[in-house]
């Protein structure tokens, strides 16, 4: 019985391979293209090159197909000291872009081209992976925000991004609705406790359970203050579904219009 790569080897004899075993999707933002780096990596604390004398580089794998084999070659690339070193890893042959992009990262692992780069020495974090999770699970424009603000935008919402409902109270809300008054929070499930996805840490856990509980201790008085002054919170976790999460607000917001325009 002919395998897959096989299949794919016979089928790329006389044509180029398609698309979507190796060209990226256009339009991506800088945070769309790291995080498919970081999901074909395994996270992306295991994307280092070390440089030596302490210093690390956070590489990328690209996918090339040279016009005169047909076949898609992965590449190993990073930057150092303006310069943009690249490594031949080998050649990939898998249908989707997805899955060569993490044949070439085990490539690289075999090749004993990475590192997992080690926490600083005033890091909070016990392990590169524990790191890796603190920064995937915290700032702005992250993944679900970005999907959620898609969706919202193409039901016709507008909104502000990453501003404070009240000024005169240090809280951001993810997003605002300011006619309606309603605050949306996209929550990370490492540091406001999701109770489905949090993996307890084993390695300084009171530490981090007292992190955590004071997460969850400012969100619950966040909400309670901006409910006091009139607003209505949303709360979405990461990893709800981005349509479900929309439908949520949009019902929310549209539900607040026409209370407020409702005479008293």
């Amino acid at each position: 019985m002919t395998s897959p790569t096989s299949r794919a080897q016979s089928g790329w004899k006389h044509d180029s391979p398609p698309d979507r075993a190796w060209k990226g999707r256009p339009g991506r933002t800088r945070a769309a293209i790291a995080a498919e780096q970081d999901r074909a990596a395994g996270g992306r604390h295991r994307r280092s090159v070390d440089l030596g004398e302490g210093r690390f580089a956070r590489a990328s794998v690209e996918l090339k197909v040279l016009p005169d084999t047909r076949r898609i070659r992965a590449y190993l690339r990073w930057s150092d000291g303006g310069k943009s070193p690249a490594r031949y890893l080998g050649q990939v042959e898998h249908k989707t872009r997805a899955a060569n992009l993490a044949e070439g990262w085990k490539m690289a692992w075999e090749k004993g081209l990475l590192t997992e780069e080690p926490p600083a020495e005033d890091s909070w974090a016990s392990s590169p992976s524990v790191r890796a999770v603190m920064r995937a699970n915290r700032g702005k424009d992250t993944r679900p925000e970005l999907r959620l603000r898609s969706l919202l935008h193409k039901r016709g919402l507008r909104y502000r991004v990453a501003s404070r409902p009240l000024p005169e109270l240090r809280r951001t809300a993810d997003l605002i609705f300011s006619k309606p008054k309603v605050a949306v929070f996209v929550d990370g499930c490492f540091w406001h406790g999701c109770p489905e996805h949090l993996r307890k840490s084993h390695k300084n856990a009171e530490f981090w359970r007292g992190k955590i509980e004071g997460t969850q201790n400012r969100d619950a008085e966040t909400d309670r203050l901006l409910r006091e002054a009139g607003w209505t919170v949303v709360r979405v976790w990461e990893h709800e579904d981005p349509d479900a999460a929309a439908a949520r607000v949009i019902s929310v917001v549209r539900g607040s219009l026409i209370n407020r325009d409702e005479p008293e």
